[in-house]
């Protein structure tokens, strides 16, 4: 099973649904980061046509407004909070190139649905959409 560092483009996946996430983005984007704790450590099917991997790292990406978030500090120990600097896709791309670099054992994963910059992500990651990861932070449909 691929180890993987999971980089997560919260923009992207804040707004791949409209939930009203842009009337308080550092609010939105902490619940996020909030709901990806129970990732770290974990099998879950986020690989390239649901793959089975393993989460040995979460990195939530913020930029821009949601930067100003707040998360409690047990989130920040199971979470990397990496504020970007300029813009986000660049920070993506940053965190994945230094997961790829040695001795990391891991690949970056990272979810997005941005096909500009899946394009300029390092050759080695892996990518996934924003649905895989709703889908599997939302849990089984009880219906």
């Amino acid at each position: 099973m691929t180890s993987v560092v999971l980089v997560v483009d919260v923009a992207n996946v804040m707004g791949s649904r409209p939930d009203g996430w842009w009337k308080d983005r550092a609010g939105a984007a902490a619940r996020l980061v909030s709901s990806l704790v129970p990732l770290a450590g974990q099998r879950v099917p986020l690989g390239p046509d649901g793959a089975p991997v393993h989460v040995v790292r979460v990195v939530a990406v913020v930029e821009g407004q949601a930067r100003a978030m707040t998360v409690p500090d047990d989130v920040r120990a199971a979470v990397e909070v990496v504020l970007a600097a300029r813009d986000g896709d660049s920070a993506v791309v940053e965190v994945a190139a230094a997961v790829l670099a040695p001795p990391t054992g891991a690949a970056p994963l990272v979810v997005t649905a941005d096909r500009g910059l899946r394009e300029r992500l390092p050759a080695g990651s892996l990518v996934t959409g924003p649905r895989a990861l709703l889908d599997l932070l939302r849990g089984p449909d009880p219906h």
